[in-house]
């Protein structure tokens, strides 16, 4: 799926044990899905190397690296936590959900969406803007409030997304993946520091 178009429909799945969190989702008849590229592969490995290399290059086969000269500032960076905190109304409440939230070239959040996981805030603040019509986002930035993992910036990856930034440490698969998908990766983005993996920002 490339487009909003590519969906017909979504519905809850009525025949699941759990319908409320199960959905269908229907797809137009022109969609042609390649469901072997879909199977996941795993590979058991102590230092989880061959794991990683296969993981890369599959989705690279989908969702090529990046080319761009887009660039964020520093400062713009150090910026978005406080955006982000100051915007998240339900962990005001409860203090017990991640978020997701997107801004734009100015540092200007675009959205922002909670959860109680961290891959289904990220989920949520893509899947809006593809439905919106706003993707590819190349000029933008995601910034996460856990870590940043392998499957986060896939995620951004697919959204174009150049740089990515996380409250927390990246794993050494997100590294690799943001270097070999010319991302720009940030992690310990708070209390004024933070540390730039790859990539490289507006100096």
């Amino acid at each position: 799926m490339h487009r909003p178009s590519d969906i017909v429909e979504m519905a809850p799945c009525l025949e699941s044990d759990a319908p409320e969190n199960t959905l269908n989702v229907f797809l137009a008849p022109n969609v042609e899905v390649d469901f072997e590229r879909l199977t996941r592969h795993v590979f058991a490995s102590s230092s989880c190397g061959l794991c990683g290399k296969a993981s890369i290059e599959s989705v690279h086969q989908s969702f090529p690296p990046i080319e761009t000269s887009f660039q964020v500032k520093p400062g713009m960076l150090l910026g978005l936590p406080q955006k982000m905190h100051a915007a998240q109304v339900t962990f005001s409440k409860t203090g017990g959900l991640h978020a997701a939230a997107l801004f734009d070239e100015n540092g200007t959040l675009v959205s922002l969406r909670e959860d109680i996981g961290r891959h289904n805030a990220v989920d949520k603040v893509i899947g809006e803007s593809f439905l919106k019509g706003r993707v590819p986002l190349d000029r933008h930035t995601l910034l996460v409030s856990g870590r940043a993992s392998f499957e986060i910036l896939q995620k951004a990856l697919a959204a174009r997304i150049p740089v990515i930034a996380a409250i927390s440490a990246p794993s050494s698969l997100a590294v690799e993946f943001a270097r070999e998908s010319g991302q720009t990766l940030v992690g310990f983005l708070r209390e004024g520091t933070m540390n730039v993996y790859c990539g490289n920002l507006a100096l």
